[in-house]
């Protein structure tokens, strides 16, 4: 096999002049905006109101990052909580002087977490019809923003992989050498200028040598994604399962844990004082949503009936 032998150094976004849109970000946005047009035809379907969809943006927007943050920061790190308590929900970091850092740190199971409770609370307020036949539905967007999420993953130079000698690997410069670093070793004060000349200037040769190729974890993730997204798909539009209340928001459970266990082997640990055990913290978490997901396709029982 051919090896790709791919050196990942992009720039961090859209200049625009006057601001620098970030591709995680947009990654981001194009996941919510996709998944609001997904929900709409859905909606369609269920002949609900435009304002009950524009609501559930809404609620799934909050949810979804707020649980995502904070879900990063109680199981990743922290020490943000003693340490810089106020870059945990501002775009800044406050430790050493104000540096605009955009929001870093997103965990998927504290996205799904926040989106199952900001769901009890859309349905409570707006469709009140049962928390389990709105998530039944709103797995099918989250499937697909799941993509764009690991997509801008890739870009960031995060999450990334374990050192691998296959065809595959991939050289993670901005993750090898921080800004910091890049300034260092290089000389060259302008970081962006300095990340550039690493790979395109013949003097800093021995600088990319050094960094190792690694498994592109988050294009592993992704590309699994796409294939849940189409299962579930398939299921809600295809067979009569969207009738059996928990089973979609069940399968969506079991698919998209199973595929986030199984990539987390050829992960770096993002826990390293748990870098020795058996199963990492992305698997530890994995397994109650995929019992959790069985219960619901197979052991649930509605008490209430679809209207």
């Amino acid at each position: 096999m051919i090896a790709l032998d791919i050196v990942w150094n992009p720039s961090k976004g859209l200049d625009l002049g006057f601001f620098t849109l970030h591709y995680y970000s947009l990654m981001w946005i194009i996941a919510f905006v996709l998944g609001l047009n997904i929900m709409k035809r859905i909606y369609n379907n269920e002949n609900q109101t435009k304002e009950s969809l524009d609501s559930l943006f809404i609620y799934s927007v909050l949810g979804i990052m707020l649980g995502a943050r904070l879900g990063h920061v109680i199981f990743y790190q922290s020490e943000l909580i003693n340490e810089d308590f106020f870059s945990i929900f501002l775009p800044f970091s406050f430790k050493n002087g104000i540096e605009f850092t955009g929001f870093q740190g997103l965990a998927s199971h504290g996205a799904a977490i926040g989106m199952i409770i900001s769901m009890y609370f859309y349905n409570k307020k707006i469709v009140k019809k049962s928390v389990i036949w709105i998530l039944d539905r709103v797995v099918i967007p989250v499937a697909s923003g799941a993509v764009f999420v690991r997509l801008g993953n890739f870009i960031n130079s995060e999450i990334i992989g374990e050192k691998t000698s296959s065809a595959l690997g991939v050289q993670f410069v901005q993750d090898h050498y921080n800004k910091y670093d890049i300034v260092k070793v290089t000389g060259i004060k302008d970081v962006k200028e300095a990340y550039s000349a690493v790979g395109n200037d013949p003097k800093f040769t021995d600088l990319l040598e050094q960094v190792p190729f690694r498994h592109p974890a988050q294009l592993y993730e992704a590309g699994s994604y796409v294939f849940v997204f189409l299962i579930l798909l398939y299921v809600y539009w295809k067979t009569n399962k969207s009738e059996q209340q928990g089973f979609l928001f069940g399968l969506f459970l079991v698919l998209l844990w199973t595929v986030r266990f199984f990539v987390e082997f050829v992960k770096e640990p993002q826990n390293i004082e748990r870098a020795d055990w058996l199963l990492n913290t992305g698997q530890l978490l994995s397994i109650p949503f995929i019992l959790i997901g069985l219960y619901f396709m197979f052991v649930y029982k509605s008490k209430t009936k679809l209207s």
